[in-house]
């Protein structure tokens, strides 16, 4: 309740601050609801089908439709019909959800990534970086090595699972 009559109170206000740059922005467009967001723009969202405003601005031609429209709808033809849902709406449904390609895009740029970062490893794996020391490399070194740990007691495991 108390809401609603803030709500009601600010509108004349908000309607206001928003006149001159809406004016500017929608030309001579139809605003017909509430819209996404409450601004007067225009959204094609399947999951939010109805825009703010019209897709079109008014010419004489579309203005002519809507009055006919204002009749009975048999007597409009289907290319009538048409051009006023094209007058409103920018795309159909199965035009929103239709596949744009644009995965394509981003599968190539991932790859082109991917592929630099190889290729960059691989430098620096021949360029930049030492040889590893023979420690790591050679089996019967790295054998020696783990002898000298266990010969040394190095980093004992201690606690409660630990063998003895």
């Amino acid at each position: 309740m108390a809401g609603r009559f803030l709500a009601n109170r600010l509108r004349p206000m908000i309607i206001q601050s928003r006149g001159l740059f809406t004016e500017d922005r929608i030309g001579n467009r139809d605003v017909v609801g509430f819209g996404y967001n409450g601004e007067p723009t225009y959204l094609d969202r399947s999951d939010f089908p109805m825009p703010a405003i019209r897709w079109k601005e008014n010419t004489p031609d579309i203005m002519a439709l809507r009055e006919k429209e204002k009749g009975d709808w048999k007597k409009l033809s289907i290319e009538e019909k048409k051009a006023l849902y094209r007058a409103s709406f920018r795309q159909t449904f199965s035009e929103m959800d239709a596949p744009t390609g644009e995965w394509k895009g981003m599968i190539g740029m991932s790859m082109l990534v991917i592929t630099s970062g190889i290729w960059l490893y691989l430098y620096f794996k021949t360029f930049a970086y030492p040889p590893l020391p023979e420690t790591l490399t050679d089996p019967e070194r790295r054998l020696a090595q783990l002898d000298r740990i266990k010969k040394l007691d190095m980093n004992p495991i201690d606690g409660i699972c630990a063998r003895k």
